[in-house]
């Protein structure tokens, strides 16, 4: 037996111990767990952090409670191995707790925070991004503590706040230094069983144009911020185009886009046909691929709303990008990835699939802040998470946990050699 069927085989062991009815107990538990921030109403990830807390105190594990911000809590805890070194590899398991909003509970065919199961599909917000990414994690964690407790190395669960927000939780998690000793992570989000090896970048940028307020029946006595932004966003039209044209669709992640999503004028109050707003705003989600420089398309969409307003000096522009999530690529050689592409087949039964990451994901500042060799793979159909009737595959989770358990073990058994 060569010493990668020795890993193969202890990988084999951790994967066979997962226990099928705990994963799906879980996920259904924290599906139940109302985790949407509202703020208004003082809904947070919270109660999601209790629960999980004390779930992992009993696997005897002593989790840590950090706060980026009051009310929302990170959740960090370890686990490792007793021939743990501090040379030793750390493999980070990373998941979120927050949901997005349900909407309106009455247009759902299954109550949304009650875990319905039908048809071997678990029902409810949440259910797919990601409490059974976060449940599978968990999991498989439990799996290697019971058959390798041994094992030189160590796995992180990194639970945070706030990954459909500004991702304030994995920031926080970064900026105190528990990503400094992490060698690999695997991002728990719903993949479809895919290896996700790039994941798009994105950038969000608002547009402010600034005129002078007059008439409608009068409008030489003010200056009119619609046109230029009208101008302004045809030119990003053109420039998504030349982006498209010059770089194709990336083999996983398709094409570019730069995509109004709000405009508004007057950017507050009430519109009234016969006034002319004094500002005109817009709003640009913009999602970028490989071979994309965000400081670049920056410089052009404030060259756009320079030379578009620049003919009145009583028109003023301006171009904020308020936040940049770089696209990211993890190379084939990556260990994490190595892991995973040797235990997937045997585990899962198939051929390795890869994929790509449409938005972003917490694991983008991992890679890009902390440069941590990441892999997105997850349970949950890629389309799913948001709407309503949101749904997991039970079996999926299950999947998932093996195969988490099995990569962690070869992962850390290749890193002690």
């Amino acid at each position: 037996m060569t010493v990668h069927d020795s890993w193969l085989e202890h990988a084999r062991a951790a994967a066979d111990a997962v226990d099928a009815n705990q994963v799906i107990t879980l996920t259904r538990d924290l599906v139940r767990i109302k985790s949407v921030f509202e703020p208004d109403a003082g809904g947070s990830e919270e109660i999601a952090v209790n629960f999980l807390e004390d779930y992992l105190q009993k696997m005897g594990l002593d989790p840590v409670r950090q706060y980026p911000v009051p009310n929302r809590p990170n959740l960090i805890c370890d686990w490792q191995g007793q021939g743990f070194t501090e040379d030793a590899k750390t493999l980070m398991f990373e998941g979120h707790t927050d949901v997005v909003t349900e909407g309106d509970a009455d247009t759902w065919q299954y109550p949304p925070f009650a875990a319905d199961m039908v048809d071997g599909r678990i029902y409810g917000r949440g259910s797919c991004d990601m409490k059974a990414g976060v449940a599978a994690a968990i999991e498989a964690t439990r799996a290697i503590m019971h058959t390798h407790p041994e094992l030189a190395g160590r796995i992180r669960l990194g639970i945070v706040c706030d990954e459909e927000g500004m991702m304030i939780g994995i920031k926080d998690f970064i900026n105190q230094g528990w990503a400094d000793d992490v060698d690999g992570a695997i991002v728990c989000e719903p993949e479809q069983q895919e290896l996700c090896l790039f994941q798009k970048g994105a950038m969000r940028v608002n547009v402010t144009f600034t005129g002078v307020m007059s008439h409608g029946a009068m409008p030489y006595a003010g200056v009119n911020p619609i046109t230029p932004l009208a101008a302004f966003l045809g030119l990003v039209a053109e420039l998504q185009a030349l982006e498209q044209a010059r770089l194709g669709a990336h083999a996983q992640l398709g094409l570019p886009w730069l995509t109004p999503t709000i405009v508004k004028a007057p950017a507050s109050g009430e519109a009234q046909h016969n006034v002319m707003p004094a500002v005109a705003t817009a709003a640009l989600d913009i999602r970028t691929i490989p071979g994309q420089d965000h400081d670049e398309i920056l410089h052009k969409l404030r060259q756009f709303a320079h030379n578009v307003s620049q003919n009145d000096s009583r028109l003023q522009a301006e171009v904020n990008c308020f936040e940049s999530r770089p696209w990211t690529h993890t190379p084939e050689d990556a260990a994490v990835v190595q892991a995973l592409e040797a235990v997937y087949a045997p585990i899962m039964g198939e051929a390795v699939k890869y994929g790509g990451v449409p938005g972003a994901t917490d694991g983008t500042f991992l890679h890009a802040w902390a440069n941590i060799p990441i892999v997105t793979v997850g349970p949950g159909e890629r389309e799913v998470p948001h709407q309503r009737d949101e749904w997991v595959d039970a079996n999926e989770v299950v999947r998932s946990a093996r195969l988490y358990a099995a990569a962690a073990v070869y992962f850390l058994l290749a890193g002690s050699s």
